[in-house]
């Protein structure tokens, strides 16, 4: 008898909630949305809301929102007596991706991922194999702190196949690391680099397009091509 009433009871819970007695008049956004826009929201919520308070599938409205491009990660929440509350933690990006011999561009944020989507933001560039986004961020970061002295950020980062390592301050100095190598790693010579060319600039007296900091104990320098030299190999 216990049985047939819970079966009852059951059948009854599920007869009730299907009914159009408890409908979801409302979305509930929590976190104030900075590059998602309440358009891209509301079609979102539009195309994955179905059912009542009590039958919303939640997982399809999340995956919905996570599908937007600026989303990183979405939390969705019943919020009685009929209401949805929605928290986004959107993509902060710090860097625009080129994967070695693509021409997609994409973007990475805040914790070395590449995600897609559009921007027109002054942010660095970086340009490795497939699957090195992370490796670069986190290169990045270290690079950036030590250039920091010379007062300049750093404008673009690229990684061979060969993981020859180079990078352009904004300037525009290339400066080529070439390969971490255990007597000469990048740090080393980086530093040296950064201690020594404000003195050498100014010893050299013309602009400089490079410095190759590919050598154990120095730096070769080539200067900028001067507007006079262009115009004599035209």
């Amino acid at each position: 008898m216990f049985f047939v009433a819970l079966a009852f009871a059951w059948a009854f819970v599920a007869w009730l909630t299907s009914r159009p007695f408890f409908p979801l008049r409302e979305v509930v956004v929590l976190t104030p949305p900075g590059q998602v826009t309440p358009a891209q929201i509301e079609y979102a919520a539009r195309s994955s809301v179905t059912g009542n308070f009590f039958t919303v599938q939640l997982a399809d409205v999340r995956e919905a929102l996570e599908k937007l491009p600026w989303v990183r990660r979405a939390e969705v929440r019943r919020r009685w007596p009929d209401a949805l509350e929605l928290r986004l933690e959107e993509q902060q990006a710090v860097a625009y991706w080129s994967p070695v011999g693509s021409d997609e561009v994409h973007l990475i944020n805040r914790q070395g991922e590449v995600f897609v989507a559009a921007s027109n933001a002054e942010l660095p560039s970086f340009s490795g194999p497939q699957g090195s986004a992370g490796h670069l961020f986190a290169r990045h970061r270290e690079f950036a702190a030590l250039v920091e002295p010379l007062g300049l950020r750093m404008k673009r980062l690229w990684l061979s196949p060969r993981e020859a390592w180079e990078l352009e301050l904004e300037d525009g100095l290339v400066i080529l690391l070439g390969r971490d190598r255990e007597r000469a790693p990048l740090a080393e010579r980086l530093v040296r680099f950064v201690r020594l060319w404000p003195e050498a600039r100014e010893r050299v007296g013309v602009p400089v397009a490079l410095a190759d900091l590919r050598y154990q104990r120095g730096f070769a320098l080539t200067p900028a091509l001067m507007p006079e030299q262009g115009k004599g190999k035209q």
